[in-house]
């Protein structure tokens, strides 16, 4: 076969689908193996309050797996003659494993800080009202450590570089925070719903999601950032 039927075999609207499907399912199988150790230990715990602290740390080797499952799905090519989702996984995971924990761990420390506060307004003594600045926080913090997350993943920038621009790009394009903030809102309501497995079941997906949605982000910052 030679190299112009290859392409045109794997260049089709059906065989663009089947890679898709087939690269959506080796990132979670990846992304699932990666994330297992917290993974299994969150399953474990109890649904309490009390234990917060305890699914923040159970969530830490999620961030590297996240990490290098965007890395992947932003570099593959839907293309079946192409497909290295497997390579471009480990790839990605070796390459922004420490940067994802630079981002990914204050993340969750801010958050677990903000939800224990939140959870224990009436025990402080604290009014109601409180509960709505330290959601709007908790939003911010969240949508930023996103934002970061997603800079480290596709480029090679210092770490206050990396908040600045992620701080920065909450107000120059803001349809991208809007969409995290509701890709944040929809992995929430799921995990409340349902449970943390169909969160976990669906996090390609979301990972692809926040790929697509952050595009004129992570576009500006290719033109404008890098050379």
């Amino acid at each position: 076969m030679s190299t112009a039927t290859r392409r045109e075999f794997g260049a089709g609207p059906l065989s663009r689908v089947a890679a898709l499907v087939y690269t959506l399912l080796v990132v979670e199988l990846l992304l699932l193996l990666c994330a297992a150790p917290g993974l299994v230990a969150l399953f474990a715990l109890e649904r309490h309050v009390s234990n917060l602290p305890l699914v923040a740390v159970c969530a830490v080797p999620l961030g590297p797996a996240l990490a290098a499952a965007l890395y992947a799905l932003h570099h593959q090519r839907l293309d079946l003659t192409e497909l290295r989702p497997a390579r471009l996984f480990w790839r990605g995971y070796r390459a922004n494993l420490a940067g994802s924990l630079l981002v990914w761990v204050p993340m969750l420390l801010w958050l677990t800080i903000l939800a224990v506060n939140l959870v224990n307004l009436r025990s402080a003594g604290l009014s109601g009202w409180w509960a709505v600045p330290l959601v709007l926080v908790g939003a911010m913090v969240a949508v930023v450590g996103v934002n970061a997350l997603v800079i480290t993943s596709l480029f090679t920038f210092r770490l206050r570089d990396v908040i600045r621009l992620a701080r920065y790009f909450v107000l120059r394009t803001p349809q991208v925070a809007v969409g995290t903030a509701l890709l944040l809102v929809a992995a929430t309501v799921l995990t409340l719903v349902a449970s943390e497995a169909a969160l976990a079941a669906l996090a390609s997906v979301l990972a692809l999601a926040l790929v697509r949605g952050s595009a004129p982000m992570t576009t500006a910052i290719r033109q404008e950032f890098t050379r």
